[in-house]
């Protein structure tokens, strides 16, 4: 089991699939810093494409800019593109969602009878200070 904690990219969607399953998919951006040979600090950007299937309830609060605690299973993919350049990208299977905050609220957020019925989750919006 892996943990990620990063920010939303974009909205989350829900996709129908057969048998009347639901799956949410998004994207979340994670940054790590280091020093390169010659002391520089430098930022690293890596992208994951998220999948959770446990309850679609939680995509009105996957929206972009949310600061999210994911844990689950990453694997990775590759595909040659529609250029003939060959693509890859790193995929997250969540099997469990902490919101921590900070996305752009929905208009359904606005309503408290539809908060998610999780119990990991910390808060919705903060008012802090935070540079991020």
């Amino acid at each position: 089991m892996n943990t990620i904690i990063g920010r939303v990219t974009r909205n989350a969607e829900i996709s129908n699939l057969k048998n009347d399953r639901q799956v949410v998919n998004f994207s979340v951006a994670t940054n790590d810093n280091y020093k390169d040979k010659q002391g520089t600090r430098r930022e690293l950007t890596t992208y994951y494409n998220c999948s959770y299937w446990i309850n679609s309830k939680i995509a009105e609060f996957l929206t972009k800019g949310t600061l999210v605690e994911l844990s689950g299973r990453v694997s990775s993919n590759a595909w040659i593109g529609k250029d003939g350049e060959i693509k890859s990208g790193l995929n997250f299977h969540t099997s469990n969602i902490k919101l921590h905050g900070g996305g752009q609220k929905s208009e359904s957020q606005d309503k408290p009878t539809e908060k998610p019925q999780k119990s990991n989750v910390f808060a919705e919006d903060t008012d802090d200070d935070l540079p991020f």
